[in-house]
């Protein structure tokens, strides 16, 4: 996340709250586990102009939460995970932060979570890492029952046993490529994930750089983190838009989730989709854009997006909104369908 822009949206929150500066430092979430209520408000229509639209591109609109609640630390959430069956859900704020919950449904569609729980995320003393230099969280993605998360300004990832321990995890450093170190401060990792068995990479970690070369549309840098063909990659940038976090379809094609922020035009968010075999170290990557939407849809600054399957055999998008703490921006779940 751009410093810039946080520090606008941040400032614009404390002068309209009369909160000051104290406002951000306040919002540091729980030191352990807490149980928490998240109230839910349904988003019917995803096309403020057109209501009944439901076809979005590739998408279609299956429905949306707009999620708040008065925990301390609520919100920020740049990471999202769903279980197969979508009953499960966990999302990671960028101020180290885990927030657990199981998924309500009616009718198919987004009505509310459960049984929520917000905790920090540990490092491997068992310290909460918002304390210590990892405290900027921007990525990550479960698979095989470990989580892998990506700390932007300290340009680290680490590995948590995650299905054996869940939230009390401990994280320990993965060994990153030097280039990753000397990333941009504040445009380091920003997506994560494992290429699926179908991937010709299968099993290995891959991450984005937000940007990684000075000017808007200068190549970011993609990482083959583990596996037998570890490297680098070339990822091309356009119109102006970063990428925020990427998910695997079952094919092995690669969705990013990308967003654009202009203090004029307000925010838009896309997804490209890149074939599978495009991947590899020294590749320059591209792919089309199967999604777009900005202020006039029901999005905000749209950061983390997951992929599952569900019972008929079709592919799921979900995504959730980072409000970057702001009483400007919201805490937005959404649910798409991709139709090819």
């Amino acid at each position: 996340m751009r410093w810039t822009r946080r520090a606008f949206l941040a400032g614009a929150s404390a002068a309209l709250t009369g909160t000051g500066g104290g406002a951000v430092a306040a919002q540091q979430g729980p030191s352990r586990p807490v149980s928490i209520e998240i109230r839910s408000r349904p988003i019917m229509a995803f096309s403020a102009a057109e209501p009944e639209r439901r076809d979005f591109g590739a998408l279609t609109f299956v429905g949306g939460l707009e999620l708040t609640a008065s925990q301390d630390g609520f919100g920020g959430f740049s990471g999202l995970w769903l279980s197969p069956d979508g009953s499960e859900l966990v999302a990671l704020s960028d101020r180290s932060q885990w927030l657990t919950a199981h998924v309500l449904r009616r009718d198919g569609r987004l009505a509310g979570l459960a049984n929520a729980v917000m905790a920090p995320v540990l490092g491997a003393d068992g310290r909460p890492l918002r304390r210590t230099r990892h405290y900027d969280s921007e990525a990550f993605t479960i698979s095989g029952g470990l989580a892998y998360v990506a700390f932007e300004r300290s340009h680290d990832v680490m590995r948590f046993e995650w299905g054996k321990e869940g939230v009390r995890a401990r994280g320990a450093l993965l060994r990153v490529p030097p280039e990753v170190k000397r990333l941009p401060r504040n445009e380091g990792l920003e997506a994560i994930g494992i290429a699926p068995p179908r991937h010709p990479l299968a099993g290995a970690l891959i991450a984005i750089a937000e940007r990684a070369r000075e000017g808007d549309g200068a190549p970011t840098r993609g990482f083959i983190l583990t596996g037998p063909r570890t490297g680098a990659f070339d990822v091309v940038r356009s119109d102006g838009f970063d990428i925020t976090d990427l998910a695997f379809l079952p094919s092995g094609d690669m969705l990013l989730l990308e967003r654009r922020f202009s203090y004029f035009r307000g925010v838009a968010s896309r997804l490209r989709r890149i074939p599978a075999a495009a991947i590899a170290p020294g590749a320059t990557v591209d792919g089309p854009v199967v999604f777009s939407a900005d202020a006039g849809h029901q999005i905000d600054n749209m950061e983390g997006l997951a992929v599952r399957r569900d019972a008929s055999g079709a592919t799921v998008l979900s995504m959730i909104s980072d409000d970057n703490f702001s009483a400007l921006q919201r805490t937005v779940l959404l649910e798409f369908t991709l139709d090819r």
